[in-house]
Formats: C-alpha cells, structure tokens, sequence
C-alpha cells in the first residue's frame, strides 16, 4: 500500500488512541440535556460519535482504538485511599451512557482495551511505550484530559478537547513547551509541585501554578530542585528562579508530599496487556450500517446526515478511491468467513484466552498474526490441541453445544406484551408514590437521580450519618448503594430510595424495552453467549435474561411476563446449591461432603459447627449467617468484607472468629483453597474438573492488589468452571434425550439462566419430560468423580416463568 500524505506530509501509519472516559465526560457536561423523545440521556454519546467523526477527518487514521476506566478502584487508591475522593458520585444519566458507551464502540469497528484496577491514562502509556520502536507507526491521543499531556514525545501527539468538544488543538512537544514552559517530561514533576485538584493530589499546600512552573523552568525535575536547594540554600534558590523565598520554603519543608504527588501524577506503562494492532485498517465506510443504525437507535439524525456526508465525499474522492481498492484486495477474504467456521474458532480462541470472551475476528486474525482466517484458524486448533484436556473441553462440551444454541435462539419465547404494559403503568405509578414519599421525608422536592442534591438531602437536611463516614478533602459524600444500605435502619427515606432506584433501573432495562424486543411470532429471541464470560459461563443479551433480579418483588413479578404458548408449559430444571456441592467435591472436605450425602441443609450443618450448637437449636438468623460465610469463603471475602455482610452488629472480632472457626471445621476446604491459590501463582490460571481453564494475567503484574484481586478471583474459578461444565454437558445430554424420544417438536429448550434450564413442553407430557430431564441433570457427573458428593436439581412448571410449582421428587 503507497504511503499515506495529508496535512503533516508523508507520513507512517497513523494510530488514534481515543481516552474515552475523558471524552465521555467532556461531551456530557457539554450536551447535558440531550435526550431522546423517551427521556433517555445521549449527551456524551452523541459527542462520542462527533468526536470520532471528526478525527475521521481532520486526523485520517488508519487505527482507532479507544482505552476505558473499568469500575472500582485502582492502584492508585492502594497507595492512596483519598485519591480522587473529592468527587462525587457519578450522576445517573451519566453513569448510563458510560455503561453504553462499549456498544457505541462495537458499532463503530473500534476495539476497547480495559482493565480493572488501570485508568485509561495508564493503558495509553502501556499502549505507547509498547509501540515505542515502531518507526512505522505514529500515534494521536484524542482526550480531553491534560493528564495525558506527559505522553507527547517525537512520535506522540494529542488531540486536546479544550472546552466543549468542538475547541480542539494538537499537542506536539513544541506545544507542550510553548504553553508550560518545559516539555513533557517535566510534567508530573509540575503536578508534584501545584498538586491536582481535580483528583484530590495534594502537591505542596500553598505553592500555586505560576511559582511551580518557573521553578521547573529554572532548575528542572523535583530531584534537580531539591539538589538546587540542598546545596545553594533557599534564598539563592528563590533569587536565580524569581520565586518568593516563603513559596521555596514550602517547597523545601514539603518534599516528600512532592515525592508522592508526582507518583500519584505519573501515568503507568506496565499494566498488564499485551496491545495488538488490529489487522485491518479502519474505514469508517466499512461501518456506515451500523452507524446509522445507532444513529436512528439514539435519534442522532444530523450526525446520520453527516454520516452520509463524508462516506459519499470519500467515494468522490479519487485518493480514497484508490485506497479502498487496495483494502478491498488485502481483506475480501476474511470478509467471506463460513459463519459457523467463525464460531467455531471463536469458542476455541476463547479457551485458550479465557479473557477474550466472544472473540471477533479481528481477535481470530490477531492471534495468528496474519490477514488469513484459514491460517489462524489452524493455529488456534493446532495450539488447542497440544493443550490435552482443554481441547476435550472443545470437542465434548462446546462444539456440540453449539447446534443447541443456534436453536435456543431461534426458537426463542413468547411474552406477554400486554402484563408488561400493565406493569409499565404500574410500576411508573409506583415509582411517582416512592419519589413523593421521599419528598415529603426532605421536606421538598429535588432531583433524586442527583448525587449532589440527595447527599445534601440524606446527610446536611436529614443528619442521617454513618458511624465512620469517609470525608474528602472536598467534602463529598458518596450516595452509592452499599453506602446507603448501612444506614436503612436510620431512617424510612434511605429504604425509599434504594426502592426508587431499583424501580427506576427495571422499568427503564426490561419492562419497558421488552415489548420493542418482541418479533412477528409474539417472541423475543434472546442471545445466548457461548463464550460470553471468563469464568465459562454463558451470558445473555437482548434482553440480558440472566440479570433479571429475583431477591426483591419487583423483579420476581417481571418473570411473570415470560408465558408459555396456549396448550404449553413452562418448565424450570434448576441445580440446588451447586456451587457448593461443587466446592465440596472438588476439596474433598470430609466434613463439607458428608452434609450433601446425608441429605442435609448446608447452612444449618454449617451454622452448627462454626456456633458449636446440635443442628436443632440453629435458628432463622444463625443460618442467615452460615450461609454469607459459606459463600463468603467461596469469593475470598476477608475480615471486613464478611462482616459488612453479616451485619453491623457483628464486630470484626466475630467475624474474624467465623472465618477461623470455619477454617477449623471444614480444613479439607481451606487447604484445597491454598492449594488453588499456589498453583495459579504458578501457572498462570486455574482448571475444572473436566480440564477448562480460566487465565489470570494480574499474577504477572509488579503490583501486589493486582495479584492480589487475581488471587481473589482465581478462589473461585474451578468452581464456577465446573459448575457451568456441568450445566452444559446437562444441556447436550437432555438434548439428545429429546431427539432419540422424539419430543422435538413438542419440547423446546427456551432459556438457559446460570444453574437452571426453562424448557417450554406441551402441557399433556410435562412432567414426565421434566422428570426425565431431571434424572439426565443429575446423573450427568458420574459417581465418584465429585468425592462422592451428589448432584440434586428441583423442577418447577406454570404457565409463566415467575409463578411456578414445584414438582415432588
């Protein structure tokens, strides 16, 4: 392919690394009112897209890949609990177009680098610094936070949103040294001096900007400072730099808090990923589709018009002409990929990178290094192969699986459009009664969904205050929902609210997008991930079934909606205390294993032994208990953790004692555990039963949170593998039950939600397909192969998903 001229000359492959976080958050203060005619908040989105059109034409890339925050804190908070404490919680609408921000990327062909415990700042620099000896390409960092400024070098520009998201300016090292004075190398060091407000680093208290930036300008870096004034004393010092001798006295007195800030500063370029280049360059001709179906999804019309616009001066345009023709001869055939070939390679990619779930076939071509599917695909099943038992995996679980699925899909099952409707209703009226009940506990009306104006509501107005509260340095108080469920006792609002936002969040996810869902047969048709989870459990989107909430009444009567064909019924198969059956039979605890082959409850026999009281006499509250410490062990929830779930009035002295009394009881379990825990260390990931694999990357990492959180999850792992093993291996043998009975046209699999299978089944053969369902789900693991522990599952049929009956063994 010919070099590529523009603007900037001849020039190398062009990458632009979008700092989505920061883009979003530009976009929405600068729209903050735009919505669509059903009230949903597309601000930031709709600055999003503008931004990506833009750089579509004034920066031509070749590449785009955009970087983003993940949830929860990050390495920073390690070293500093109050790093960016000041902020206050996320406002809602907000915090919902963040959430659908992957989706907007999905649509426009840009892949998405996350990664919990990182900043999106941090992948950038690991982005960049990986790419460092890559002469052939250069790079363009679209953000709107200065941060990323230190990232400019000879071959490292940014693309500044400066206000709004239409004021722009590129940053190259000239620029940088032109606004501050230095170049960006110095640029942490000025933030050790000044501080940052905006992420609540100190820096030295009561040097500002201007004193900081001449003394940078003057003598350089923080350790050249300190050298400067170690040496030549503080009045010198302040005489050659022309800073007030009191403001390099505070500098002097405050070293280490300096020290510390520029750590705080500096962006990372260690995290753990290993960036790939796409294989392909991006076109944005090659998403016009998608595009403007998301256009017309968020009612975005003048950036569909615009859209339009540049795709058809791009076929105008002899020069693009002639590179799409070349594109067109490097990539058709990627392009013609077998679809069930697809999926097949896909599945076997995500067993051998258990973090690449659903892989596309970027992902695919990537792996092989090469444009050629062909090739790629033979180097993923000759890699699978030398693995042994992971490619069983492959062969006896998720290749005959997926026929299923495809029909799972298809077969998809019938809604009750008018419930839902009348839910709407319902629950809208509900949702008003909640919001005036909360007003007339304030005193007043206010913007519920502001996190402002309720923190200022709950803690100024009301004084409903916690025992410890967290206090920034900014003063904001977090209105999070774990915070606001340890204060429900305090006072009728907080539960008022916690009811508010559930109700709001279900309305606005299923019982009103449901109906729009529903197809020509009166059916939705849900799809079903295969590889949708790291943990080999399938996921679900359109509508996500399996997120469907049962623990509160709200979210039970949405299953309602969920109906069975006249002459039909719905069945429910589902594995009763699986995970710790699974726990138990893995470990080989003695003591765990004996409780399920005695046909005992778990948690009383658990409750017993760690409260040292006869079976009997354990009560409601003693069994509450025993079971948030049995799946308490199960997650690695420590000290703190447990005792915020058991409750506040347990101390952290009691909970410390469950867990040691736990350990105690059922040893078998706690060296199992540690067992887990050393050999993912040590390879890298940790397997199932029948030999999946789950990989955790944070074992390699130089940060110790990171291996620890990898320690965390790896606990957990070979049982939620064996566990969705079995639930599919259940799946496959329940079907070719089916076909050899010759139930298939009177027998239909229509969901699959975590340990439960829903079948829909002419109402006149039900129970007896059910129990004989039941028998292959428990027989499915062969004795002996779980220490013994026996697999049970309970069956439930109505004619809605949500009021069922249970059905006696």
């Amino acid at each position: 392919m010919k070099k590529q001229i523009d603007e900037f000359g001849e020039r190398p492959s062009r990458l632009v690394l979008l700092d989505s976080h920061a883009i979003l958050h530009r976009a929405y203060h600068a729209i903050p009112d735009l919505a669509t005619a059903k009230g949903e908040p597309t601000g930031a989105l709709y600055g999003l897209v503008s931004m990506v059109l833009r750089i579509t034409e004034e920066l031509k890339p070749d590449y785009v890949v955009a970087c983003r925050d993940m949830p929860g804190k990050t390495h920073r908070h390690e070293i500093y609990e109050e790093y960016k404490g000041q902020r206050q919680e996320l406002e809602t609408d907000l915090k919902v177009q963040l959430d659908k921000a992957p989706q907007i990327f999905k649509a426009l062909g840009i892949p998405v680098y996350g990664l919990a415990g990182f900043e999106a700042d941090d992948l950038l620099g690991t982005i960049t610094k990986q790419l460092s000896a890559r002469s052939d390409i250069e790079i363009v960092i679209a953000s709107g936070d200065k941060d990323v400024l230190q990232l400019v070098s000879d071959r490292v520009r940014v693309y500044m949103i400066r206000t709004g998201i239409s004021d722009l300016a590129l940053y190259d090292e000239q620029a940088v040294k032109e606004r501050y004075g230095f170049g960006p190398e110095l640029l942490t060091d000025l933030k050790g001096i000044m501080g940052d407000m905006s992420d609540n680093i100190k820096g030295v208290k009561g040097v500002g900007e201007g004193s900081a930036k001449k003394l940078i300008a003057s003598l350089g870096s923080l350790s050249s400072i300190y050298g400067a004034i170690q040496k030549q004393g503080i009045e010198t010092v302040a005489e050659k730099t022309g800073v007030q001798k009191r403001f390099v006295k505070l500098v002097a007195e405050n070293e280490t808090d300096a020290v510390f800030s520029k750590q705080l500063a500096t962006i990372h370029s260690d995290a753990p990923i290993t960036f790939v280049l796409p294989q392909t360059h991006w076109y944005l001709v090659d998403h016009v589709a998608s595009i403007a179906a998301l256009c017309d999804e968020l009612e975005f019309r003048s950036l569909k018009e615009r859209v339009a616009a540049i795709t058809k001066r791009k076929e105008m345009d002899p020069e693009g002409v002639e590179v799409e023709s070349v594109r067109t001869e490097l990539e058709i055939e990627p392009q013609d990929v077998d679809p069930h070939s697809l999926e097949e390679t896909s599945v076997a990619l995500w067993l051998l990178r258990s973090e690449y779930t659903t892989p596309s076939l970027d992902d695919i071509l990537a792996y092989g290094d090469t444009k050629d599917f062909g090739v790629a695909r033979e180097k993923i099943f000759g890699d699978l192969r030398k693995t042994g038992r992971l490619f069983d995996v492959y062969e006896k679980i998720e290749k005959p699986l997926m026929p299923i699925m495809r029909r799972m899909k298809e077969d998809g099952i019938a809604i009750d459009v008018p419930y839902l409707a009348k839910l709407t209703k319902e629950y809208s009226a509900e949702l008003t009664k909640i919001a005036a009940r909360i007003y007339k506990h304030a005193g007043h009306e206010f913007n519920i969904n502001s996190p402002k104006q309720l923190g200022t509501v709950i803690y100024d107005e009301l004084k409903i205050l916690p025992e410890k509260q967290k206090k920034t340095a900014g003063g904001a108080r977090t209105t999070r929902e774990d915070e606001l469920v340890k204060l429900s006792d305090m006072h009728p609002i907080i539960n008022d609210i916690l009811g508010f936002r559930e109700l709001s969040k279900l309305l606005g996810t299923y019982v009103e997008k449901m109906p729009a869902l529903v197809e020509k047969d009166r059916r939705i048709h849900p799809t079903f991930l295969q590889a949708g989870s790291a943990t080999g459990r399938m996921a679900s989107e359109n509508p996500g079934v399996q997120n469907i909430p049962i623990k509160s009444e709200y979210g039970r009567r949405i299953r309602d909606g969920f109906i069975a064909e006249k002459g039909n019924v719905l069945v429910s198969i589902d594995y009763s205390q699986i995970e710790l059956r699974v726990a138990a039979g893995l470990s080989g605890d003695e003591n765990l294993a004996r409780v399920f082959k005695d046909g005992g409850d778990v948690h009383t026999a658990v409750a017993s032994q760690v409260f040292n009281v006869p079976p009997e006499i354990v009560d409601k509250e003693m069994r509450r208990r025993a079971k948030v410490i049995n799946f308490g062990i199960l997650y690695g929830m420590g000290v703190n953790a447990l005792r915020q779930n058991l409750g506040a009035r347990v101390t952290r002295e009691e909970a410390s004692k469950f867990l040691s009394d736990y350990f105690e009881n059922f040893s078998g379990l706690s060296q199992w555990i540690e067992h887990i825990k050393q050999s993912a260390a040590r390879t890298g990931y940790t397997e199932t039963l029948y030999g999946r694999r789950r990989y955790f990357p944070g074992f390699k990492s130089a940060l110790p949170q990171l291996r620890a959180q990898a320690e965390r999850m790896a606990m957990n792992a070979p049982i939620q593998g064996t566990q969705a093993d079995i639930i599919k291996l259940a799946m496959i043998e329940a079907d070719a039950l089916i076909e050899k009975k010759g139930w298939r046209q009177k027998v239909t699999l229509v969901m699959q939600v975590h340990d439960e299978l829903v079948y829909e089944i002419d109402e006149n053969i039900a129970e007896t397909v059910a129990r004989e369902i039941l028998k292959v789900m428990e027989g499915v693991v062969p004795e002996g192969e779980l220490s013994g522990v026996p697999i049970k599952a309970e069956i439930a049929i109505g004619k809605n998903w949500g009021e069922m009956r249970k059905l006696s063994k």
